[in-house]
């Protein structure tokens, strides 16, 4: 096994043990990141920040001091701002752009002495399902169906987040999840991600696209590898005034598999017309492999799912056209280049249109529209209600004593890159139906691997948790990740 397969966990051991060094770790992850160039998963590459970073890894492991992540090779998303690295969110307008300050999150990852081998591609602002909306092109997934050389989505906006960790050229890293991007992108290549509890991790430091919504975790190989990550990433950060001031329990402490005094809730409203097959039976695989652990399985309902897609593309769109408006060629990154007489209003809209993306301008478009007198209340404040009501089903499976709830995390495996260009762009919002509910909700959600369908592509599902009891939804995972026993690997053609 190369050293760039190996899990954060097994890394971890063999650092601490002396059998390698954070270097050699460091190197094999950047041997492997420049023979990927085909997968386009790494948007800037930072070879020589990340070996300086590991033998000042290897000098803390060498005094006995080393926390966990110390010496780890990790991917960091580019809508996390890093001091000195080009951090442009996928996104033409904020070319040029490089932070002088670091995000809360990648510094506390850093402070544990984590290793950036540079910033991961993503659909542009976190806009998308796909990763086809970035200035730096595609995201291609390693898996591939059977010998069908078509090129397939990873999923967004994490896409080069779960494409990078599946195709192990990084051990792990960060991903962003407004609607699902962290978990659907998990699920398209059979990695884990967890999306917190909002206000878990800091969003300080990360490039916004829908403040109430928006959530930074952690994507891994496994969910010991997530716990960890996510025990790096998590705590409270006064320059946040959403970050919750709660004390970060030990994810990785927690994860026992005994799930024997848990009820896990199936709810009857993700049985959606047209499901696939596929999807139906791995879903009830899950729930058998829950119930052969021990877990009371309960049919639940939650009554108002059917209205969570709408209303979420109502309230992200409104709040990215508030969020988007700070980019007007004046401050940071990209200006137009004017003609004479032109004035600043000019320049803004030059700017706009050469610099954000048509998945972009149509979300700000919508955005704008929605917020706009005279359809503030018949939209947005309606969504807002509706968002209300979501929350407030999730609280009456939680309070009849339900521990976590069980879903698939896609409606389909990941598709072909291009297969929806021509398409209505609900065609492809329609991947986030089973996702969006866990962010309007503000609550923990994980995508777990567990199954292949029948081209061989992953399959995830979804456990969905209680607020602030990541502990316990990753204790649920682990013992459905072991009871799937997923195992499988795409096959190297990059």
């Amino acid at each position: 096994m190369s050293l760039n397969q190996l899990t954060i966990a097994e890394a971890r051991d063999k650092l601490r043990g002396g059998e390698i060094t954070a270097v050699e770790l460091t190197a094999a992850c950047l041997q492997a990141v420049e023979g990927a160039d085909a997968l386009n998963a790494f948007a800037h590459k930072t070879p020589e920040i990340a070996l300086a970073q590991a033998k000042e890894a290897d000098a803390r492991l060498a005094a006995g001091n080393a926390p966990d992540l110390c010496g780890i090779p990790l991917g960091i998303k580019d809508l996390f701002c890093t001091e000195g690295v080009p951090s442009q969110a996928g996104s033409r307008i904020l070319d040029g752009f490089r932070p002088e300050y670091e995000s809360t999150v990648t510094r506390q990852l850093f402070e544990q002495g984590a290793v950036m081998l540079g910033k991961l591609n993503m659909d542009e602002f976190a806009m998308g399902s796909s990763n086809e909306t970035s200035t730096y092109g595609n995201v291609v997934n390693p898996w591939r169906r059977g010998n069908d050389e078509a090129a397939l989505t990873p999923g967004g906006s994490s896409g080069g987040s779960a494409a990078a960790v599946a195709a192990d050229l990084c051990l792990g890293a960060t991903g962003t999840d407004t609607g699902g991007s962290i978990r659907q992108p998990a699920a398209f290549t059979g990695i884990v991600g967890i999306k917190p509890t909002y206000g878990r991790c800091s969003r300080w430091g990360i490039i916004a696209f829908a403040s109430s919504l928006d959530q930074a975790g952690p994507m891994a190989k496994s969910v010991r590898d997530a716990a960890i990550l996510l025990g790096a990433m998590a705590g409270h950060d006064p320059m946040d005034s959403t970050s919750a001031d709660l004390p970060v329990p030990d994810f990785e402490a927690a994860l026992t598999g005994d799930i024997r005094s848990k009820t896990i809730g199936i709810p009857r409203e993700y049985r959606m017309e047209g499901m696939p097959d596929e999807i139906e039976a791995l879903w009830e695989d899950g729930r058998r492999m829950l119930e052969d652990a021990g877990a009371r399985i309960v049919d639940i309902s939650l009554p108002h799912t059917k209205y969570a897609l709408p209303a979420y593309y109502v309230i992200a769109p409104a709040e990215a056209s508030s969020n988007l408006a700070r980019y007007d060629g004046v401050r940071y990154g990209r200006r137009a280049k004017l003609s004479q007489g032109d004035g600043v209003l000019e320049m803004y809209e030059k700017t706009r249109a050469e610099g954000f993306g048509d998945e972009v301008k149509r979300r700000v478009m919508v955005g704008t529209y929605v917020l706009s007198a005279g359809f503030y209340d018949a939209y947005y404040n309606r969504a807002r209600r509706v968002r209300t009501l979501i929350k407030r089903d999730f609280e009456e499976a939680f309070a009849q004593g339900v521990d976590a709830i069980l879903t698939p995390a896609t409606p389909s495996a990941a598709f072909e890159l291009g297969s929806m260009a021509d398409a209505d762009p609900v065609q492809m919002y329609l991947n986030d139906v089973f996702t969006v509910t866990v962010n309007l909700a503000g609550l923990p959600g994980i995508s777990v691997p567990t199954g292949l369908d029948r081209s061989g592509l992953p399959l995830g599902l979804q456990l969905i948790g209680r607020p602030w009891q990541e502990a316990d939804l990753l204790d649920a995972a682990f013992a459905l990740e072991r009871a799937a026993d997923f195992g499988h690997k795409p096959g190297k053609w990059w």
